[in-house]
């Protein structure tokens, strides 16, 4: 599983329609801003969208804890409100999550180690490291998008 970080100058600003260059538009299906109560529902609805779209089993529980990590993580530490946009390109499918909170303090932009057993917290990005083909990173002091990208399995189809 490949991992990239990018901390973004603090003079740039977070494009919340920003998408990782390698995903070329696709098909988007949801596009939703997101706050404390909303959590479950984003994550019942990207659920069903992935479902629709093909993914099934572990690799979709899995992407689907990753984003609902990534949304809790948003309305825990980054002001409480986000916006989450899902789509599919070049076979996977993607989903950034881009907050307006201050930005990850750089200790924590090294691709994360396994949290201590015991520990409190500490895992909802190394989780989604564990979960995702590619997790991107971009922060600055006026907010945070994080990208998420899982491979789509092959549909074998018949000739013609």
């Amino acid at each position: 599983m490949s991992q990239g970080v990018r901390a973004a100058p603090g003079a740039e600003s977070i494009d919340p329609d920003a998408r990782p260059s390698s995903a070329s538009p696709g098909p988007q299906l949801l596009d939703r801003r997101f706050g404390r109560d909303e959590i479950a529902v984003v994550r019942h609805e990207v659920n069903s969208r992935l479902t629709a779209a093909g993914l099934a089993g572990d690799r979709l529980s899995g992407f689907v804890l990753a984003v609902n990590e990534v949304i809790t993580n948003v309305v825990l530490h980054a002001g409480g409100h986000g916006r989450a946009v899902l789509w599919l390109a070049g076979g996977s499918a993607w989903c950034t999550v881009t907050d307006s909170g201050p930005g990850i303090p750089a200790r924590f932009l090294q691709p994360p180690e396994g949290p201590e057993a015991f520990e409190v917290g500490g895992r909802g990005i190394w989780l989604a490291h564990q979960l995702c083909d590619e997790v991107t990173v971009a922060t600055g002091p006026i907010g945070t998008t994080i990208g998420l990208r899982i491979a789509l399995p092959t549909r074998r189809g018949t000739p013609g």
